[in-house]
């Protein structure tokens, strides 16, 4: 991992809008252009291009890529708003890691972030305020290992871009880039620079999920045929809310974008227990969207009159399915749904030639245990919880703990030298039906290509989130 670009290496980047003053001002304009139509033209090209032609590799590949082996792991956080600040306090849970930089734009939620690293014992983090694009000078330090994204969506791209030019490892919240020559550029960043690229995906280390994995590896489903994912999450006074994500960054999507805006949490899990890019791959995605109402009709109910929110026309479909072929046969639903009343849900089913999982409310029948149609105890198979639950039965954090178990994972992986439970490949492929849901859905259902991120190599078995305890954890 000696190969990597110049950690101080000076790269010319184009503006981004990542901060909330800067989405209130109208966030993504320079991504998509400024209205509907012109936000679909890059998607569009990028789509008719890159997904029917693999682009030649530029380096090598990074599967089966172990981490540099290190004593303290150096973490700096980019965005500290309710997610990064949340996150800062699980590295700072979790031993052999130094949180050594933060960066916001507004200075007083990084210094709280400081504050939490000092009172934890550590030295006090330099701080990165000077506006957007402050996170250059932070991934040009040269004593980071590694950089946590957790910004507004459209930024994410470029952070990552600049932490791999810099030598610097990088994750990245949900999703890991908008468009598929973003995804691309990932992908040959990450090969070219000898650095990883991850999306964080906490719903992959839920329990239930990987106990599911295990279970699904083991074969007790038989031989797997169909699974489904979504993030069913009513987020309408929310994303309302000038106070939890300020501006209106997450609701501009929907004035932009037709398609599945969110697809990673429900899209991992499944892919994990199919391996896909590991035996099978996602091939083409097809993908319908109801009407436009739900943020239009919470909107004449709950915002008054002269609310900046009267300017805005949505596009975005209220619900979205998505079916997912892979290159076994397999397919895979995917929903998503944050603009009408429902319960919270992600689906999270598998099924196969021996039975199904099915969640919310978690739910078994699987031969030869459960007989007269009738649904049996998913408790009654903690047997096969992962080693991580076993070992961390009631981890600190939200999300039921699976926050923590990434963190944890991720910085095991760090410090003991191995290769991460997944990688840019999967990162690229678990994003991609954000703008392949949409092209479908503009183009009335018309079927999209799903690129082969790995160049082929997906037909090679490998290790992935179903890992054996490390001997010398």
């Amino acid at each position: 991992m000696n190969d990597a670009v110049p950690e101080h290496q000076d790269v010319s980047r184009r503006s981004v809008l990542w901060t909330a003053g800067a989405a209130g001002a109208g966030l993504g304009l320079g991504a998509f252009g400024g209205t509907a139509e012109a936000a679909q033209q890059p998607e569009e090209r990028a789509a008719g291009g890159t997904a029917a032609k693999e682009p030649p590799r530029q380096g090598r590949t990074m599967i089966g890529v172990p981490f540099q082996r290190r004593s303290t792991v150096r973490v700096a956080l980019i965005g500290l708003g309710n997610r990064g600040a949340a996150m800062a306090e699980l590295y700072l849970a979790v031993p052999g890691v130094q949180v050594v930089a933060l960066c916001d734009p507004v200075k007083a939620k990084a210094e709280r972030v400081a504050a939490k690293v000092t009172a934890a014992g550590q030295p006090a983090p330099a701080v990165y305020v000077h506006g957007d694009h402050d996170y250059e000078q932070l991934l040009r330090r040269g004593d980071v290992d590694f950089a946590h994204v957790a910004t507004p969506w459209d930024s994410h791209f470029e952070i990552a871009k600049s932490a791999l030019l810099n030598g610097v490892h990088v994750g990245v919240e949900c999703p890991a880039a908008l468009q598929l020559d973003q995804l691309w550029a990932l992908v040959d960043l990450s090969e070219r620079t000898r650095r990883h690229c991850m999306q964080l995906e906490n719903c992959c280390y839920g329990r239930n999920e990987m106990r599911v994995l295990r279970m699904a590896h083991a074969g007790k489903f038989g031989d797997l045929l169909h699974g489904a994912g979504a993030y069913n999450h009513d987020l309408r006074s929310l994303m309302f809310d000038p106070a939890y994500y300020e501006g209106p960054w997450r609701r501009l999507w929907h004035t932009r974008l037709r398609g599945d805006l969110y697809p990673n949490h429900g899209f991992g899990p499944v892919a994990n227990y199919m391996d896909l890019n590991r035996g099978d791959r996602a091939v083409s995605i097809v993908s319908v969207g109801s009407p436009s109402l739900g943020l239009s009709r919470y909107r004449e109910a709950n915002m008054p009159a002269g609310d900046p929110s009267w300017k805005e026309s949505y596009i975005g479909s209220d619900r979205t399915i998505s079916l997912v072929q892979t290159a076994r046969g397999r397919v895979i639903r995917l929903e998503h749904d944050v603009s009408t009343p429902h319960p919270y849900s992600r689906i999270n089913s598998l099924g196969g030639t021996k039975g199904l999982f099915e969640d919310y409310p978690e739910r078994i029948y699987i031969e030869p245990d459960h007989k007269n149609d009738e649904w049996g105890d998913f408790s009654a198979y903690a047997e096969w919880d992962h080693w991580l639950w076993k070992e961390h039965a009631n981890p600190p954090g939200a999300h039921g703990g699976m926050d923590y178990m990434l963190v944890f994972r991720l910085m095991q992986c760090m410090r003991l030298g191995l290769v991460p439970d997944f990688d840019v490949y999967d990162a690229a492929t678990w994003t991609s039906p954000v703008p392949l849901s949409h092209l479908s859905i503009k183009q009335r259902g018309l079927p999209q290509q799903i690129p082969d991120f790995t160049r082929g190599e997906w037909r090679t078995s490998r290790p992935g989130m179903d890992s054996e305890k490390p001997a010398d954890a």
